[in-house]
């Protein structure tokens, strides 16, 4: 499952994701910014499973089972040009605010803000097409 998924996220012009493809690499983006400053809190799990489960309508156990997928995703996937460009692809641009939003909520989750997690969504927002001015409005939003 998640070789196919890998090909066609690391094709030089990859096709638009279906919903559950795109739902799996947002969800891998987030324990991407999770894992950023190398430790993986218990308050950054909780915070992915409940922005999963908000936004795609699951409940509490399908949005484990989608975040467990997802770490395994994250830890298989080459860099995370390659997840942002699937959610740019399957994603409008008002929704991709949105996904700024949830990073920011998966980083401030902790209490601490750490500057490689800053500098992944600074990444991440460049590649989805979001300037700096709206991250830091999603930022303050979400604190």
């Amino acid at each position: 499952m998640f070789a196919d998924l890998l090909k066609r996220l690391t094709a030089p012009e990859p096709a638009p994701l279906q919903d559950t493809d795109a739902r799996l690499a947002l969800t891998a983006l987030l324990v991407r910014i999770a894992r950023a400053d190398g430790d993986y809190a218990a308050e950054e799990v909780e915070r992915i499973d409940r922005i999963t489960a908000a936004r795609y309508a699951l409940s509490p156990f399908e949005a484990s089972a989608l975040r467990k997928e997802a770490e395994t995703l994250e830890t298989e996937a080459p860099d995370t040009v390659r997840f942002t460009r699937a959610i740019k692809d399957a994603v409008s641009h008002e929704d991709r605010i949105g996904v700024i939003e949830a990073l920011w909520q998966v980083v401030l989750a902790d209490g601490a803000r750490d500057a490689e997690e800053d500098a992944l969504v600074r990444l991440a927002a460049n590649l989805l097409g979001v300037n700096d001015r709206d991250s830091a409005l999603a930022r303050q939003r979400v604190s």
